[in-house]
């Protein structure tokens, strides 16, 4: 694994570390689906600003649309509702575990329907990665069993639709350039979320006019967790793989910590620095290749 890749996802769960404390800023305002339809619209625009600097057009006849839409649909709209709706139930500590299920659901998607291979070091990793998030959160396993059901559910759906989702882009979207990937995926998640928002919420332009909070809130959140963090996303799932780039949730509640410390002072305990460690190994192990995958890489190489 290229090392550029490691930085590209810390970088990512900083950003969507960051994300928690804008949802809650528009929380007060706005539901799930509106949220989800604001910070996809948000990002659309963010993508198209890029596209009109670059002078980057879109290839629509080359996009493969089923796939597109499919994993549009199953990155966006979809678990971003089911994750709205589990927090009304679940702690965000929960929250946080269960959403750390979303590397396993990858990993044995592609062995099972995706014709991926694994390693020794990705299920070590991944286990490691674990183990540290619960030291982490300080959370016990017992407390997470007996979490409310429903909760509990909508959350394991919303993990197993990232790892499809994950599996599907890496699969049918290689061809796809990585701008016309996340337009697109951002745009079929903004239809998705806008039948959500404006047909089973009240919604609202007033708050977003009104209160500057709410309009910066949705520029972090739109501009930053969306256009660019799936930027540096679909980069790592096409340059990596899928189980790399999503093993970005067990850094995530991490890297809120960090935020709260930084921005609101909140305290820094031992756990933080015990967890971060083993996650931080567990990412480490994930990436990593077999010996011999990297001698039989490096003769290649030398041969060529």
């Amino acid at each position: 694994m290229k090392r550029s890749l490691y930085g590209y996802l810390i970088l990512l769960s900083l950003i969507w570390g960051g994300s928690f404390f804008f949802i809650k800023i528009l929380l007060p305002y706005y539901g799930p689906g509106s949220i989800a339809f604001l910070r996809s619209a948000f990002g659309i625009v963010a993508v198209l600003v890029y596209m009109l600097i670059r002078r980057q057009p879109i290839r629509f006849r080359h996009i493969p649309w089923v796939p597109m839409i499919a994993v549009g649909l199953m990155q966006t709209a979809v678990p971003w509702s089911l994750i709205g709706f589990s927090e009304t139930r679940l702690s965000s500590s929960t929250a946080s575990v269960l959403n750390a299920t979303t590397p396993l659901w990858t990993l044995m998607l592609g062995l099972a329907f995706f014709g991926r291979k694994s390693n020794r070091f990705q299920w070590i990793g991944l286990g490691l990665g674990f183990a540290g998030l619960l030291v982490l959160l300080d959370i016990r396993p017992s407390k997470i069993l007996d979490s409310d059901l429903t909760g509990f559910g909508a959350m394991l759906l919303a993990t197993f639709f990232y790892g499809v989702s994950s599996q599907l882009s890496k699969k049918y979207l290689h061809q796809v350039t990585l701008v016309e990937t996340v337009l697109c995926t951002l745009a079929v998640g903004c239809i998705g979320s806008g039948i959500l928002a404006f047909g089973f919420e009240p919604f609202s332009l007033a708050p977003l006019l009104q209160d500057r909070s709410v309009f910066l809130a949705l520029i972090g959140l739109g501009c930053m967790g969306s256009a660019v963090a799936y930027f540096l996303f679909y980069h790592m799932v096409q340059k990596g793989s899928p189980e790399f780039s999503t093993m970005s949730t067990y850094l995530i509640p991490a890297t809120a910590i960090v935020w709260g410390a930084l921005l609101l002072d909140e305290p820094v305990h031992a756990s933080l620095l015990a967890g971060m460690a083993l996650i931080l190994c567990g990412v480490f192990l994930t990436g990593r290749t077999p010996g011999k995958s990297r001698r039989v890489k490096a003769g290649s190489e030398l041969q060529g």
